[in-house]
């Protein structure tokens, strides 16, 4: 088994894979006293054909400037900005004023790159984080460099001595001191966050200058699952907002944004269903995920208030039409975006549910199940059902399909695994099951799994399963497909599966603009609260079948026990 083969695939970051992508759009301007009525996406098309991991500030002057990871700013350009900076009457029209650095810190290697910028006023100066992602304590040693400036445009001093100095992980290696954001509580203290998959986020205390931790850290949120951690304060809750799956998939990156809350800044941090950030089978109520238009990776957020009061979401996405800043598996495009952060029941949520935006707001509809129209109760295996690549193992029996986790995958070039399929009925419609699969809790058991596909062939699919990734337990919506000569795999996370069983729904729909079919996943513990995750789409034209799979690894053993598969009118 390779590490390709679910959410996790992509986490290794080098400078040259980390970075964004734009096309040039027209505008829709509001006056600039009255800050953004509507966003036109990309926001930095007009400075920049890259700018990841972006946050924004609004400065003592009134405008508001924005920070970047270190990347070329335009396609062809080939030279790394060391922290682009831009600055904003608006939050539309940007203007590129300079980089934050022209060298490194004083600890850092010379291969070093900055990743992934904070920026927030500590008294009467400005104060910059950044991922130093090598320092002189070796190979993979990682910081959270801080600078300060009179200015949000600098001039940026280093600090001699990194705000979190490198972490030796248990085991060997270093943990990944990542992607700083820093709080003010009401009563002045100020806190860190900054982690990533390997290690997890946590948080320390802050001297009151702002520049190092204090104290012993807090682990907030589990390893192998998020990274890119946003933390804000509303109505006596700290919301946690951070990012998971893999960043830099090209044309299928399923990184999203979730979120939970505490009534402490130390956590435990738990969403909408209860489910705390920090455990195995840990939870995160959906902020923004892909919704089926051009936009997938959309992730890694800042938030930034307007002058009227209204939030508004900064991110990153990738165009899957145009996935790479030059050459294919290169720099991954990934431009700055925009929108409306609403806040619903306590919640919040990008555009109302609708997420990205592309000129127009058309929500993914939370799918609602009517008649049903086929149900397989699963007495027997009928002449509607085909396997692709049978396997002798799966037996059926007492109105249950037990069907023993193979040894083998379906990504990549190998496809040596069994695929059940039946086709689906005509239009629009969610089809459903229930999945009983014993994967315990914290053990590494990669990466078995079981679930739903829409199955076009083995080289384009969309996958939908809870899986083991490491420690953790996820529901994991990944696809396949062709590109550019190579084939391209990426996961998004829908939700937490339950501790042996899990509903999982796929609501399918196609797009009568054009043609494409579009898969939205839904995960449930109880079979009756739902969590609607981002959405996939497999090319029109195609026929694809809807279908289980059981595969992933087949040690230690475990079967995987399936109940039903219905489809209901949608």
């Amino acid at each position: 088994m390779t590490m390709r083969r679910t959410s996790v695939t992509m986490l290794r970051r080098s400078a040259a894979v980390f970075a964004a992508a734009i096309t040039t759009i027209g505008w829709s301007m509001a006056p600039a006293t009255a800050g953004i009525t509507a966003s036109r996406n990309p926001v930095s098309a007009g400075f920049a054909d890259t700018f990841a991991d972006p946050v924004i500030v609004r400065g003592d002057d009134g405008l508001y400037y924005a920070y970047g990871t270190s990347d070329p700013l335009r396609e062809g350009e080939k030279v790394t900005h060391r922290i682009p900076m831009a600055r904003s009457s608006d939050l539309q029209r940007w203007t590129y004023v300079g980089d934050a650095f022209k060298t490194l810190p004083p600890y850092a290697s010379t291969s070093a790159s900055l990743w992934a910028p904070d920026v927030r006023r500590i008294g009467s100066r400005w104060v910059l984080y950044a991922t130093v992602t090598e320092t002189s304590a070796g190979a993979g040693a990682s910081a959270i460099g801080v600078a300060t400036a009179p200015t949000p445009t600098g001039p940026w001093t280093w600090a001699p001595e990194p705000a979190v100095p490198p972490r030796a992980a248990p085991g060997g290696g270093w943990w990944w001191t990542f992607d700083p954001a820093q709080l003010t509580t009401p009563d002045g203290r100020k806190y860190l966050y900054y982690g990533s998959y390997f290690g997890g986020i946590w948080v320390s205390e802050l001297t009151a200058d702002g520049l190092r931790v204090t104290g012993p850290a807090t682990r907030v949120a589990i390893d192998n699952k998020f990274e890119g951690a946003y933390v804000v304060r509303r109505e006596g809750f700290y919301y946690l907002f951070a990012s998971s799956a893999n960043c830099c998939a090209g044309p299928t990156t399923g990184y999203s944004v979730s979120v939970g809350r505490s009534r402490s800044p130390l956590g435990p941090f738990t969403d909408r269903d209860g489910l705390r950030l920090d455990v195995s089978r840990a939870g995160g109520t959906p902020v923004i995920a892909p919704n089926g238009n051009r936009w997938v990776g959309t992730g890694h957020n800042g938030l930034v208030t307007d002058r009227r009061g209204q939030d508004w979401f900064v991110y990153h996405a990738i165009d899957r039409d145009d996935p790479f800043l030059d050459e294919p598996y290169g720099i991954n495009e990934r431009p700055m975006l925009i929108d409306r952060l609403d806040w619903l029941n306590g919640w919040p949520t990008v555009n109302g549910g609708a997420w990205a935006s592309d000129g127009h707001d058309r929500p993914p509809p939370t799918p609602v199940p009517g008649r049903l129209l086929v149900s397989d109760e699963f007495a027997d295996l009928g002449p509607t059902w085909e396997f692709v690549r049978p396997d002798p193992a799966v037996t059926v029996s007492g109105g249950a399909l037990r069907w023993p986790v193979q040894g083998a995958d379906l990504t990549g070039s190998g496809n040596d695994a069994g695929v059940l399929l039946r086709k689906p009925p005509e239009g629009s419609w969610i089809a459903e099951t229930r999945v009983a699969l014993p994967l315990g809790e914290d053990t590494v058991r990669n990466y078995q799994q079981a679930g739903l596909i829409a199955y076009a062939d083995d080289d384009l699919f969309a996958r939908l399963s809870a899986v083991a990734i490491w420690n953790t337990r996820q529901v994991e919506f990944g696809k396949e497909m062709p590109y550019a000569g190579k084939l391209s795999y990426g996961g998004t996370i829908v939700g937490a599966p339950g501790e042996t069983v899990t509903w999982l729904r796929l609501a399918h729909h196609v797009d009568p603009v054009n043609g494409e079919h579009e898969y939205r996943p839904g995960v449930s513990r109880d079979g009756k609260h739902w969590t609607w995750g981002g959405v996939w789409t497999l090319p029109a034209g195609t026929s694809p079948r809807i279908g289980l799979i059981a595969h992933g690894g087949a040690s230690p053993a475990v079967t995987a026990s399936f109940d039903y598969l219905r489809f209901y009118k949608w």
